[in-house]
C-alpha cells in the first residue's frame, strides 16, 4: 500500500473516531445540519402560522401550538455544561421585559442585549416543535442559542394529579402558571416524555406555560403533554395566545 493510502487511511479513521465520540465545536456562524437541496429559507413545511381559532392537542396529547422567540445568543461550546446549577442562573434570570409575566402575542418584539426579537405564533404538523428549523427558517443563529416558548392552556374544568410530561434536546426549564414544574438538564437528544413533572393541577379556564431551551452545537425541539395518573395523555384541551 502506497504511503499516501496509509496517510488518507489514518485520516480518515480519526474522522470516523471522533464523529463515534459525538465531538463538538463551538458555535463559528456555519449552519450545518441542512440537506443540499435546502438552499430555500422558509419554516415550511415544518411549521404553519397560527390562527384564532382554538386548536386542541394532537391525537396523542401533544401541545403543537406556541409562541415562538426569534433566539436569543447564548454561546456554549459543549452541552455538557447544562447542569440543573447551570440551567437555574442562566435561564431562570431575565433577558426581557415581562419574560416571566406577559403573555405575548404574535409579532411583538423585546430586545435582549440592545438586539430587537420577534416573537412568532407557530403550530407544527408534528408532535415536536423544531426549533433548529424555526431559527433556520428565519436566517437566525441556530447554534449556540437559548429559545423560549409561551403557550396558553385552557381546561373546561380543573383538572388535578396530571403531570407535564416533556422531552427537549438540549437541556431546557419549564413553568406552568408562574411555577417551575420540569427541568431537564445535560446533553440530551429529544426524546417524548422524558422527564414528567410531579403531580400538578390545571386551573379550570386559563393556564401558562413558558419554556426555555438551550444548546450548543447540534439541533433544537422539544415537546411537551400532559398525561393523567395512568400516564395517558390529557385531550380535553385548547390551545389559544
Amino acid at each position: 500500500m502506497s504511503t499516501f493510502c496509509k496517510i488518507m487511511m489514518s485520516v480518515i479513521g480519526s474522522v470516523a473516531v471522533l464523529a463515534s465520540q459525538g465531538c463538538s465545536a463551538p458555535y463559528d456562524g456555519v449552519v450545518r445540519n441542512v440537506t443540499p437541496n435546502d438552499t430555500v429559507r422558509s419554516l415550511a413545511p415544518y411549521f404553519t402560522a397560527a390562527t384564532l381559532s382554538p386548536k386542541a392537542p394532537d391525537a396523542d396529547g401533544f401541545l403543537q401550538r406556541w409562541l415562538l422567540l426569534e433566539p436569543i445568543s447564548k454561546p456554549n461550546r459543549s452541552n455538557t455544561v447544562f447542569t440543573d446549577s447551570y440551567l437555574w442562573k442562566n435561564l431562570d434570570t431575565a433577558y426581557f421585559a415581562g419574560q416571566f409575566t406577559v403573555v405575548p402575542h404574535d409579532g411583538d418584539k423585546v430586545t435582549v442585549a440592545d438586539k430587537e426579537l420577534k416573537w412568532h405564533a407557530l403550530e407544527s404538523p408534528n408532535f415536536d416543535m423544531k426549533l433548529f428549523r424555526f431559527a433556520y427558517g428565519l436566517n437566525k443563529q441556530t447554534y449556540g442559542v437559548l429559545f423560549w416558548a409561551v403557550t396558553v392552556v385552557d381546561c373546561p374544568q380543573e383538572i388535578k394529579n396530571v403531570r407535564m410530561a416533556v422531552g427537549s434536546n438540549s437541556a431546557s426549564m419549564w413553568w406552568l402558571n408562574g411555577d417551575e414544574v420540569v427541568i431537564l438538564s445535560g446533553d440530551r437528544r429529544m426524546v417524548m416524555d422524558d422527564c414528567v413533572s410531579k403531580r400538578l393541577t390545571l386551573n379550570k379556564g386559563r393556564n401558562v406555560i413558558r419554556g426555555a431551551v438551550i444548546n450548543g452545537p447540534g439541533l433544537s425541539d422539544f415537546c411537551v403533554r400532559f398525561i393523567d395518573e395512568k400516564g395517558d395523555p390529557i385531550k380535553d384541551l385548547t390551545l389559544s395566545y
